[in-house]
């Protein structure tokens, strides 16, 4: 097949929910790379527009999803050790799941902290470019953070399919599939792809001002 045949393929049967083995071979296809970095820049400005829409959501999205991954994820370790100690067990699930839970803590709070830009940046040497060196930093981070975006997107979406195809059910479980909670990484991505361009299009409106550029990033500070 065609590289835009299988791109068709993937677009299509995607959407229909029709999955079997010629799809998964059109996601380990080149054409993959060109579907999903179509939807990750058309989702980052999405995502861009919704948070100048809601400003609650740019706040709270990010914040709120990480919270009460921390919560859940706690309390499953939590009665779990005392199911284990004082019960002489424990639900098989209670080893399984919050690994799964911590990595949607971890990549949404990556999200969130992309736009804190409490990622290693460099501060301290940009602060002595000039204007111009600082935009293009800026600038060049912008490119990195989006082709990673791009990059995780694009590979988990192989993976994301590939446990849907073959039924993979979370050890310990049933019914839980995996998919359930791999499909949360491609969206926590998007999610930073908008993040992304809320910092690019904020440096270039503070360039054309003449207002500073590189400014002190806080951990758990406010967007």
């Amino acid at each position: 097949m065609s590289i835009w045949a299988d791109a068709a393929t993937i677009v299509s049967k995607t959407l229909s929910g029709d999955i079997d083995f010629q799809v998964v071979n059109a996601y380990r296809s080149n054409a993959a790379w060109i579907v999903f970095t179509t939807v990750t820049l058309v989702g980052g400005f999405l995502v861009y527009y919704l948070y100048k829409a809601s400003p609650w959501l740019e706040r709270n999205l990010e914040r709120t999803i990480v919270v009460w991954s921390y919560i859940i994820m706690a309390a499953i370790i939590f009665f779990g050790v005392i199911q284990r100690f004082l019960l002489s067990g424990q639900p098989a699930w209670s080893t399984t799941i919050p690994p799964l839970i911590f990595m949607i803590m971890a990549w949404y709070g990556c999200s969130f902290n992309v736009r804190l830009r409490t990622h290693l940046s460099f501060n301290e040497f940009r602060t002595k470019f000039s204007p111009k060196g600082q935009i293009a930093a800026l600038s060049l981070d912008a490119v990195l953070w989006m082709i990673f975006c791009i990059v995780i997107v694009t590979t988990v979406s192989r993976e994301v399919v590939r446990s849907y195809s073959n039924f993979q059910i979370v050890l310990g479980t049933d019914n839980t599939m995996q998919w359930w909670f791999l499909i949360t990484i491609p969206i926590a991505f998007i999610l930073m792809a908008g993040r992304v361009l809320e910092n690019l299009f904020e440096d270039w409106s503070n360039y054309r001002k003449g207002e500073p550029l590189i400014k002190q990033a806080v951990i758990g500070g406010d967007v």
